[in-house]
């Protein structure tokens, strides 16, 4: 059993924390008094791996006494499986202004009083676990996908933070919906005009050979290689994921050859890429 325990200043993004974890198949539960923690582990070990991964988000409303929540962790550190602590917090000023917009109010500010005042005591009763967190995040100007990729770095270690996926596919079928950047390689030769290559795909030799042979294939993704070798480490600041699309008429020779042939060039400089044909065994 995995166990997070999701804390820290609020305002400072533990929705947000719980939200990825929610992506990546946490159970996430939401103020679960800090109690009820031995109870609620006990439950997730017993249900024969469905709460395998969980995650709770405890705010200072769920830690009235904080010698029993330090009681508390150090029984759970006895348990089979991990307790990891993730602790969120953020400048005041960024707090002050969270708060601003969402116009509610913080949990320990008193009626007429002075929200600074509250995050000062915040952080006062929440030192001790803040001491005990296996990762401290500040979310000042921290972007959803970069704080997704800190989480990711706590939770999954050894999952590659960035991954490029490579689509090809046919424009007769339309542009992926989810594409970030798209380009079009129909200026290539066509195979589709070769009888002997009209059945065959963009993974075939045959077909490789005859969009190469002119020499402009290998110009064209020459510079689209460049290209994307200079783009992902711009889009790696801010996002955990990109999708480029190369297109043909019909998404089963050119465009499968091209992406093919740039998802191994950018393996061979190091990136991780995933690659999908999307209409290869499509009919024309």
């Amino acid at each position: 059993m995995e166990l997070l325990i999701i804390t820290g200043l609020s305002g400072a993004g533990k929705t947000r924390a719980a939200d990825i974890c929610e992506d990546l198949n946490y159970y996430c539960v939401d103020n679960l008094p800090a109690a009820l923690l031995p109870q609620f582990a006990a439950l997730c070990s017993a249900a024969q791996g469905r709460y395998e991964r969980a995650a709770l988000v405890m705010d200072v409303r769920s830690l009235p006494d904080h010698n029993e929540l330090i009681g508390v962790l150090d029984a759970l550190g006895k348990l089979e499986g991990t307790v990891r602590i993730l602790y969120l917090e953020a400048q005041y000023d960024t707090i002050l202004r969270r708060y601003k917009e969402s116009r509610r109010p913080h949990p320990l500010e008193e009626p007429g009083g002075d929200i600074r005042h509250a995050l000062e005591r915040e952080s006062a009763l929440m030192a001790p676990l803040r001491d005990r967190a296996d990762l401290i995040i500040d979310t000042t100007g921290l972007s959803l996908n970069r704080l997704k990729a800190a989480i990711l770095s706590l939770v999954e270690p050894d999952r590659e933070s960035f991954t490029v996926n490579m689509i090809s596919f046919g424009y007769k079928l339309g542009i992926p919906q989810e594409a970030d950047l798209v380009f079009d390689v129909r200026c290539l030769p066509n195979p589709y005009y070769d009888d002997s290559l009209r059945d065959l795909t963009g993974l075939d030799p045959a077909v490789a050979e005859y969009v190469w042979r002119d020499g402009s294939a290998q110009a064209l993704t020459d510079k689209l290689l460049d290209l994307l070798c200079f783009l992902i480490p711009l889009y790696e600041q801010d996002r955990s994921e990109l999708t480029v699309a190369v297109g043909c008429t019909g998404g089963h020779h050119r465009s499968v050859a091209v992406a093919q042939n740039l998802a191994d060039a950018l393996e061979l400089t190091g990136f991780t890429v995933s690659v999908t044909h999307r209409d290869k065994e499509r009919q024309i």
